[in-house]
Parts: C-alpha cells; sequence; structure tokens
C-alpha cells in the first residue's frame, strides 16, 4: 500500500502542480503514521512497523469492543429505521410501491387502465418485491485502517465496523439477508446467536484469521453474481487494483456501495515544522524539516484523490459514500441508505 511517505518524497522532488490531472492517485497515500508535530529541535515521534503476531491482540481488543458497537449499531439502526421508508424495490410482492408509464412492448395486462384513463399515458401498477436480498459486507482489515489522529476520535476501522454493523442492522430489520465477504468467499458464522451476533463473531474470527499481505479490497474472483457489495474502506491502494477491482465487480455483475473512511487530518496534513513520518505498512520513513511548505500540494492531491474514486465509482455503477471519523455516523448512514434505495429502485430491483 502506497504510503504518506513515499508521497511526500515525490511531492519534495518536482514543484507542485496548482491543478493535478483529474486521475492523480499520489494523494492516496497512507497516512497512518504518528504524525504529532514536534519542533526541529525536539524527539521525533515514530511508530513500530506492523508484525504479525499483533494480528490476535487485535482481534481480541475488537472482541472487547463488539458488545459496545453491536449497542451502538442496534440504536442507528433503529433510529435510520425510524426516518426512512424500506427500501422498496419492483417485484412481485402485493403492497402498492409506485405507478410507471408502459414501456414498448408492455404486457397488456400490466397495465393499470382506471390509472391510465385519468391521463393521456398508459401506466403500470407496480407491487414491492417480497423475497429478501443478501447484502454481502467488505471490512477492510488493513493496518492504515488501525490508526486516528486523535485520542478523541474512533480508529477508522472501528468506525466502519459501526458503519457496516449498523447498516447490517437495519437491513435485517427489513428482512433482508446479511454475509460477511471474506478473502475466501462468504463466510459461514458461528451457529448461535442473533444474525447480527453471528455476523460480528465472523467478523473477529475474520480478523483473527487474516494474514499479511493485507486485503484492502475484496476479490472479485469470490463475489457472487448479482451481488450487493457494502465496502468500509479508507482505498488508500495502488489506483489500477481500485480501478480494476471496481470494474470487474460492474462485469460480474455486482453493485458495489463504496463507504470512504478518513481522518479529519487525511484532508489537511496540519502540521508544522521538524517531522519524521513513519508508516503501518513497511513505508520507508521520511524526515522533512519543513512539512508545511508541502500542505498545498498535499490538498491538491487529495482533492485528486477523492475526484478520482468519484470518477471510478460512477464510471461503474457503484456509489460512494464520504466519511470522516470526527463526525457522528447518522447522518452517513441516511445518505448510505438514500443512495442504496434509489440504485435498487433504478435498476428495477435488480443490479
Amino acid at each position: 500500500m502506497p504510503a504518506l511517505a513515499s508521497f511526500l518524497q515525490r511531492l519534495t522532488k518536482r514543484t507542485p502542480q496548482p491543478h493535478p490531472p483529474r486521475d492523480d492517485w499520489s494523494a492516496a497515500q497512507d497516512f497512518t503514521a504518528s504524525l504529532t508535530p514536534k519542533a526541529s529541535a525536539a524527539p521525533r515521534k515514530t511508530q513500530e512497523q506492523p508484525n504479525p503476531a499483533r494480528l490476535a491482540p487485535q482481534a481480541a481488543a475488537l472482541a472487547a469492543r463488539l458488545p459496545d458497537l453491536m449497542l451502538q449499531a442496534n440504536h442507528l439502526a433503529a433510529t435510520l429505521q425510524a426516518g426512512q421508508h424500506g427500501q422498496k424495490r419492483a417485484g412481485s410482492g402485493e403492497s402498492f410501491w409506485q405507478y410507471r408509464q408502459a414501456q414498448p412492448g408492455e404486457p397488456v395486462h400490466h397495465i393499470d387502465w382506471r390509472q391510465s384513463a385519468r391521463t393521456a399515458h398508459a401506466y403500470v401498477r407496480e407491487t414491492e418485491a417480497q423475497a429478501p436480498q443478501t447484502y454481502l459486507l467488505w471490512c477492510d482489515l488493513t493496518p492504515s485502517m488501525q490508526w486516528r489522529s486523535a485520542p478523541n476520535l474512533p480508529e477508522k476501522g472501528e468506525r466502519a465496523i459501526l458503519l457496516q454493523l449498523a447498516l447490517a442492522a437495519y437491513l435485517l430489520r427489513n428482512g433482508e439477508h446479511v454475509r460477511l465477504l471474506t478473502p475466501s468467499g462468504p463466510a459461514t458464522p458461528p451457529p448461535a446467536g442473533t444474525p447480527l451476533e453471528r455476523l460480528a463473531l465472523a467478523l473477529v474470527g475474520m480478523a483473527k484469521t487474516t494474514t499479511p499481505p493485507f486485503a484492502a479490497l475484496p476479490p472479485t474472483s469470490v463475489v457472487p453474481r448479482h451481488a450487493r457489495l457494502i465496502i468500509a474502506s479508507d482505498f488508500l491502494c495502488d489506483a489500477p487494483l481500485l480501478h480494476a477491482t471496481l470494474q470487474h465487480l460492474a462485469g460480474v455483475p455486482a453493485q458495489a456501495h463504496l463507504v470512504h473512511i478518513a481522518d479529519p487530518v487525511e484532508y489537511l496534513l496540519p502540521y508544522k515544522g521538524h517531522i519524521t513520518f513513519q508508516g503501518l505498512e513497511h513505508e520507508a520513513p521520511l524526515d522533512l524539516p519543513h512539512v508545511q511548505a508541502l500542505q498545498q500540494a498535499y490538498k491538491d492531491q487529495m482533492s485528486a484523490h477523492t475526484a478520482t474514486l468519484h470518477t471510478y465509482a460512477s464510471r461503474y455503477g457503484h456509489t460512494l459514500t464520504h466519511h470522516t471519523t470526527q463526525n457522528a455516523p447518522l447522518p452517513t448512514l441516511l445518505a448510505l441508505q438514500d443512495q442504496m434505495s434509489a440504485h435498487t429502485h433504478h435498476n428495477g430491483g435488480r443490479v
């Protein structure tokens, strides 16, 4: 995974461009270092490199946090359900959904003649589908997600898990199926517990068994046809990998809802003075005496990174929702639910 250190190294070797190319992925650098600003005369803080032996403690920490995360997730799901209608889609059920204008070749028996008689057009009465859909959750567990810029903020990985558990609780309340996607395919959840508890325990199991090299994105080979996939990640991966993954998902076909998780300082580089940047994923450290000189170039490149995310998502029919960890999770869930619902309606209930 690219590092902030290597990004800054490149910036020090060229004049910053005020308007970087739209697809410039240089901003997608791992800002997962210890970035506490230090004066040039003060000791400079660094952070140790990842160690596979630390995976078990990380999984244990996740397990310890699960009861609180599940309590928050259920509360968010209840709030989301109270403020939103269910995710309706066209289907063969009995509950009325909407009228739509008849298309050429529409079977005559589909037309609602009473509604059509009121206008100059023929209309079809659509009902809401009754069959539940299956959603797959992919949570980025790479080391870059296990970072926060301040003690009062959650780690990016913890917020990703909360958002996914809350969305899962909401979908389960609406009668949908939710499964966890792992590098080897949909996980088999433990036999005991509620559906949400089983999903959370499967996530802990995935954290325990994850070993380097870490996967930020799901392998497209394990994604079922017509899957609905929710990916929570900081998307600090190589541009070709992201592009290829989203392109291949569209060809499966599968539809992805991307949840971009970021720490607030990842947009700003808000530091001054003499700083050593040390990454979490074996990147070489970088020592900068005047890091503030690169601030505007960094902001420009981060804007390019965000624009590229939007470009790739829209090009291949996926959705993208942004979330920064200093913000409350509910607005992000509302935006994500609206995007999922709108896309489902647009596709007539199928990917």
